[in-house]
């Protein structure tokens, strides 16, 4: 069987640890494989040193003392734990490439666990635990089978109670994130009673039944959404007498060796029940799959040929409950079961493995703050605000130059002139509004981040209902996607901006310093409550039917794209559309639109391939006037979305409109057009990237965070509304394909794992039968996330416990690291460190792989990896580094000397004194001056002290101990000579 798992993996070519896996399981049961044909079968290729003379390991080396836990020889546990004071527990691994059978099992759309493996499963536990009877098993959620990687299953038995009853529990994790929380599928429980088996004397079959035709009943099983695969295609013979069902099953020659290591083999009892799926016979009706199982008892293991005598009992609301008597083909009982209920297949929930989040705003404990800010603006906004205005930068800079102090926080209200109502007839020119929104801020952030004399200071964006909290109400879009864009900008450049959206509650503008004093980037304010927005795992719930209407049209937009055409088939295929309105620009031209159209045309839909720019509003008018009126709209599914990256500092009006309109304009077209159809369902394929603000894609943020506002709009409106902000697909045509080597080692850095396009249905799915206006699909990889540390962005840090530090920065603050160091040594250490950061931006394994006078662009150096490094450098060292930092000191040693330059040789002055000691001078300096002349220069003395320390402790990072200590003593003492003229 292993060496059988090692061929399979041929098919898949994704799953390095799978492969270990597998031929490490070869390995130990001693089978003699050619390694390296193995490896080259399995489309293996092992990485080579990218110079000369590398030397690391590339093999997985175990720890001292450890040794293999007992295994269980069986397909799908591999060991088994006797527990301390009574109970066990078995633990097994499952996947597609270990188990190539299970993905056989494919029951609307998606891949399950057979209800039939948890009984395995339940009944192997219970032979290990010295029982022969499973009293009862009910399973309480499925398991969906992830495309790619793993699950970890257990399986529990407790201690005999009182009446000798164990209980049995079955759980599952994903492979790869031990963050996530155990998930239970079945329970039930396991006794000793012993029931003699008694033969068969039944003639077979019965001369009174009648036997009935199944060929073709994969066919048509397939037609109904269950789609078996040859491992599960046991039925071979029906007869039907009644209520009774008579069948014959067995096992493919592929599985027999796998049935000698199970009880009962779940495929073999899985096909034993087929005959009661819709179909088969005539009354087969009810679309059910196994629910609940009670009395099972095993009398024979290991059969791989079954005669089976099933009895109706009802078939009331859907429900079915059969008994079940199975023999093998000498009459000999195999297994019983006393009732075996089956209900309608739901909608299927995504796994856990499958990573379908939501936003949750969790309140930010903060302590009461006065802040000093200016404030820029204020036209139209909720409320007036304390401070000193400024009409704009400019205003603000002449101030500075003219010997205003540069205050730490500067506000910018903004608000809509007049945000969306319910009656949207008004409002055609939102789209045109949101553009004008989103250019002023990007000129904002430009002109902020221009300006030198800005640079230890903070610019906060306070907008009022442009995000939908904790309240679920949005209705300033506009700024709603200025939002996005000015989260983009502030990972680009830590510490400099700040978002915080209030109501019109006094009490949330009298909260805005406490908000802003907080150490959060991201915040909102209702009836002054203070939260911020974290990923939290969508609760698992039972979903109703989906909201696909087979009678109506289906409008997809971005539909000749790969998203789009994925989509497409899916809704064909899967939800039973018969037609759909597919739209792009460039319609049946678009490469693969006529194959497109021809493959749901031979799946028995009418799809009408159209060019149509979704972002021109008449276009789209005609567009859905063109609906024949007997198959009216239904639903709208905008996958629509182009990319043109860029970092803020150089991103354009023209790479600006050109994300924006594809999104936004044509989401409020769509939107605009259809409110008064009707419609069952209105999805938005959004981005997670207007939640986390990735940098150097501003304008792709503030094109997704406008169309998660829209969905919050339209469900307050009344309307059907979803943004599913999706993570990174795997499809080679789509974004993963604009990324090369070193942008893919930068998502997976980030910790975002690429969702492969099975998963990505079936999330889809999940979804859209929610009542959520926004959901993340999603695929993290928690110990990547756990790696960023304090480089973890504000909103993911719900999804790890106890974040680490960032293994790439020094546990000791840089200046005291270089503390009595020479200049040799001081040098060596600066370098080292620069070497070490450029191998963790660029994805090596460490600084050794750096080459310092090897120009950045030769070592592969783009925009994105040089702001990573400046900003990785700037936490460091507590240098508010220039954004050309890479450009001006082309090479690692060139870097490492301005950073020489620019950090104080030691913590001292010439004197020998201290910071804090040349405070207390300066401080027993001002007290000596009289009352009045001491006040203003005390003031601004305090505010700007208060600016200097905010800085160092915001560039030391929220968990830091930094105070004043770290702001260089040289630089500190020259400001306050040229302040106050000493």
């Amino acid at each position: 069987d292993n060496v059988a798992a090692v061929a399979a993996l041929r098919r898949d070519r994704d799953e390095p640890r799978e492969l270990l896996t597998a031929l490490g399981a070869v390995f130990v049961r001693g089978h003699d494989v050619d390694w390296a044909a193995t490896l080259q079968g399995a489309g293996r290729h092992v990485p080579l040193p990218t110079y000369a003379f590398q030397h690391e390991s590339y093999w997985l080396t175990a720890p001292p003392g450890t040794t293999n836990r007992d295994p269980a020889d069986h397909p799908l546990l591999g060991a088994t734990v006797e527990l301390v004071g009574g109970g066990l527990v078995l633990t097994g691994w499952l996947s597609r490439a270990a188990q190539p059978w299970l993905a056989d099992h494919e029951v609307m759309g998606t891949v399950l666990l057979p209800g039939t493996a948890f009984v395995e499963l339940a009944l192997r536990a219970a032979h290990e635990a010295g029982c022969q009877r499973l009293e009862e098993l009910t399973l309480t959620a499925p398991l969906t089978m992830p495309d790619r990687g793993g699950i970890h299953v257990q399986v529990t038995v407790s201690d005999r109670d009182d009446k000798g009853r164990r209980t049995v529990e079955i759980h599952s994790r994903p492979e790869g994130d031990p963050e996530a929380s155990w998930i239970q599928h079945a329970a039930g429980a396991v006794t000793e009673t012993v029931a003699a088996p008694a033969g068969s004397a039944m003639a077979w079959p019965p001369a009174d039944a009648t036997e009935l035709d199944v060929t073709g009943a994969y066919e048509e099983l397939a037609g109904q959404g269950y789609r078996y695969g040859p491992a599960f295609q046991g039925l071979r013979r029906v007869w039907q007498r009644g209520q009774e069902l008579y069948v014959e099953v067995e096992l493919p020659e592929a599985q027999r060796m796998a049935a000698a290591r199970c009880m009962v083999h779940p495929a073999l009892l899985d096909a034993a029940l087929h005959a009661l799926l819709p179909g088969v016979t005539a009354e087969s009706t009810a679309a059910g799959l196994p629910f609940s199982w009670n009395g099972v008892m095993l009398h024979r293991a290991g059969a791989t040929v079954l005669r089976g005598h099933l009895t109706r009992r009802s078939a009331d609301a859907g429900l079915d409950t059969v008994q079940l008597e199975l023999t093998d083909e000498y009459g000999t009982p195999v297994v019983s079961v006393e009732s075996m209920l089956s209900r309608p297949v739901p909608v299927l929930p995504a796994g856990p493995h499958d990573a379908l989040y939501r936003v949750d705003w969790t309140a930010v404990p903060v302590a009461d703050a006065e802040a000093e800010w200016v404030v820029l603006g204020a036209a139209g906004f909720a409320a007036p605000l304390p401070g000193t205005r400024y009409d704009d930068l400019a205003a603000l800079s002449a101030a500075i130059a003219a010997g205003e102090p540069m205050p730490p926080l500067v506000l910018v209200p903004v608000a809509s002139a007049d945000g969306p109502q319910t009656d949207v007839a008004d409002l055609a020119d939102l789209a045109e509004r949101t553009r004008a929104a989103v250019h002023r801020i990007l000129r904002l952030a430009q002109d902020w981040l221009a300006e030198p004399r800005f640079g230890g200071s903070r610019l906060a964006l306070l907008t009022c209902g442009a995000v939908a909290a904790s309240d679920g109400v949005a209705t300033d879009l506009p700024y709603a996607a200025a939002r996005g864009l000015l989260l983009s900008a502030g990972t680009e450049n830590p510490g400099r901006f700040a978002v915080v959206d209030v109501d019109r509650d006094e009490r949330s503008l009298r909260a805005v310093p406490a908000a802003l004093g907080s150490g959060e980037s991201n915040l909102a304010i209702r009836d002054g409550q203070i939260s911020t927005p974290r990923l939290v795992a969508a609760p698992r719930q039972e979903l109703a039917a989906a909201p696909w209407n087979p009678a109506g049209t289906i409008l997809v937009t971005g539909a000749t794209g790969g998203l789009g055409a994925l989509l497409a088939r899916h809704l064909v295929a899967r939800h039973g559309a018969r037609h759909l309105l597919l739209v792009s620009r460039r319609g049946l031209a678009a490469p693969g639109a006529g194959d497109l159209q021809n493959e749901l045309t031979a799946l028995g839909a009418e799809a009408e391939i159209v060019a149509c720019d979704v972002a021109d509003r008449d276009a789209v008018a005609r567009l859905i006037a063109s609906v024949p009126a007997d198959r009216p709209l239904t639903a709208v599914v905008h996958t629509a979305g182009v990319l043109d990256d860029g970092m803020v500092t150089s991103l354009t009006p023209e790479q600006l409109d050109g994300v924006l309109r594809p999104k936004t304009d044509a989401a409020w077209h769509l939107h605009e057009l259809t409110a008064d159809l009707g419609l069952s369902a209105f999805v938005l394929y959004s981005s997670v990237s207007g939640l986390l603000g990735p940098p150097g894609q501003a304008n792709y943020a503030a094109g997704n965070a406008f169309l998660n506002a829209l969905a919050a709009y339209r469900k307050t409106a009344g309307l059907p509304g979803i943004s599913l902000a999706w993570g990174l697909w795997a499809q080679e045509g789509g974004m993963i394909g604009q990324l090369d080597e070193a942008d893919r080692k930068r998502v997976a850095r980030g910790g975002v794992v690429p969702i492969s396009e099975g998963d990505g249905m079936a999330l889809f799915d999940a979804a859209v039968v929610r009542g959520d206006s926004l959901l993340a699909p999603v695929r993290f990889d928690t110990t990547a996330l756990r790696a960023l540390g304090s480089d973890l962005p504000e909103v993911l840090r719900g999804l790890v416990r106890g974040r680490a530090q960032t293994t790439a920065a020094p546990t000791m603050p840089l200046l005291q690291r270089l503390a009595g160091l020479d200049t040799e040594q001081r040098d060596r250490l600066l370098s080292d460190l620069v070497r070490a950061e450029i191998a963790a931006v660029l994805g090596h394994s460490g600084r050794e792989a750096v080459d310092p006078d090897r120009a950045f662009n030769e070592l592969g150096f783009d925009s994105l990896a040089a702001v990573e490094l400046r900003n990785r450098l700037g936490a460091i060292s507590g240098l508010r580094l220039p954004a050309t930092l890479v450009f001006d000191y082309p090479t690692a040693r060139a870097v490492a000397g301005y950073l020489s330059a620019e950090l104080p040789s030691s913590t001292s002055d010439s004197t020998g004194n201290s910071i804090d000691e040349e405070l207390d001078r300066l401080e027993a300096g001002l007290a000596a001056l009289s009352g009045d002349a001491a006040r203003p220069i005390a003031m601004r003395l305090e505010r700007m002290l208060v600016g200097l320390r905010g800085s160092a402790v915001s560039t030391a990072g929220a968990d830091s101990d930094h105070d004043l200590q770290t702001v260089p003593l040289d630089r500190l003492l020259d400001i306050i000579d040229t302040e106050f003229e000493l």
